[in-house]
């Protein structure tokens, strides 16, 4: 199995459990090792009181894409910490794009940068997230391998 295949598998096996993500509205647009690509179109109900992008939106959408990115080699991974700058407002129909890239990976840890822009390009988010594996995988590689060989 390539790098990018495991990567693909273990999306969909995230992707298909992931209840809170698809239920906000966003769309799995890319995935890579150590990389992802989310994007969500500000509705309405993404608003808050000053009828902008609610800060815990764009906070779901930075964290959710990284989890794809740090889970993209079949190793279960968790959020250890992780901290935000909101730097612009978004507003309703607003179309954002969220990427996850990996800054570092050493044994059980690793540092994702996931930046969070609009349509035009404006950066409305920085966000960087620090995981931990931890037990399991997303799927079972020699299940699959074996169905296949």
């Amino acid at each position: 199995m390539t790098p990018q295949q495991r990567a693909e598998k273990s999306a969909e096996a995230m992707w298909s459990g992931d209840g809170a993500s698809t239920w906000l509205g966003m769309e799995l647009e890319e995935v890579r090792e150590g990389y992802a690509r989310l994007g969500l179109t500000v509705q309405r109900h993404h608003t808050n009181g000053h009828k902008t992008c609610h800060g815990g939106i764009s906070f779901s959408l930075a964290d959710s894409c990284f989890a794809f990115a740090c889970n993209s080699r079949n190793q279960a991974t968790v959020g250890q910490h992780a901290m935000i700058s909101y730097l612009k407002p978004a507003f309703e129909g607003d179309r954002l794009t969220a990427e996850a890239r990996e800054v570092s990976l050493t044994g059980r840890s690793g540092v994702y940068d996931v930046r969070v822009t609009k349509e035009n390009g404006d950066v409305i988010v920085e966000f960087r997230g620090m995981s931990r594996a931890v037990k399991g995988q997303l799927f079972d590689e020699m299940t699959d391998e074996a169905r296949k060989g």
